[in-house]
């Protein structure tokens, strides 16, 4: 009777021949490729001045009325350490969807222009650099092989700071309530 050799849970590659594609939404962001799962994004909208909220981080760039809810509206570009990202026709706000304390919270980021919807196989996907990245290396969940270029993965629930939002929206509201 043959025995199977792997008793260990299954590689990545293991489970991207059983068909784990995955699907994410790619974005221009001072001149390079980045990419966010597509379950995480609630849609994409028309870039918009935010309204400015004083005493918060630069990355902030204010908050958006967005059908009667306040969303935090970051610039990514800052946020990863670059200048901030200039308004153009083609720049948009993605509306990003985070868990936090059980708690969903609707998170804007503005991106350079939206590219398109990729399906990536998880065999195509290798694991976040230890060093040289020119981002945090928190940020990124993976690095997806596309058309022979590697885009960056990014883990929303990280990049978006959950724990920074929650003080954020914790000094939104009690502005609000004063």
């Amino acid at each position: 009777m043959a025995q199977n050799p792997r008793q260990e849970p299954a590689s990545p590659a293991a489970q991207a021949a059983a068909g784990d594609n995955q699907q994410y939404l790619t974005f221009m962001l001072a001149g390079e490729t980045f990419a966010l799962g597509i379950l995480a994004i609630k849609e994409i909208i028309e870039y918009a001045n935010p309204t400015a909220v004083p005493m918060m981080p630069e990355y902030l760039r204010g908050v958006i009325n967005l059908r009667g809810l306040v969303v935090p509206v970051i610039d990514l570009a800052v946020r990863f350490g670059k200048a901030p990202s200039p308004a153009t026709k083609r720049t948009c706000i993605v509306i990003v969807e985070i868990e936090a304390d059980g708690e969903r919270h609707d998170i804007g980021a503005v991106v350079d222009a939206v590219n398109a919807v990729l399906e990536i196989p998880q065999s195509e996907i290798e694991p976040p650099p230890t060093f040289g990245a020119r981002i945090r290396t928190d940020f990124i969940a993976g690095m997806g092989k596309v058309e022979g270029r590697f885009v960056m993965l990014l883990d929303p629930q990280h990049v978006l700071a959950t724990g920074e939002m929650e003080a954020l929206a914790g000094t939104l509201e009690s502005d609000a309530a004063a």
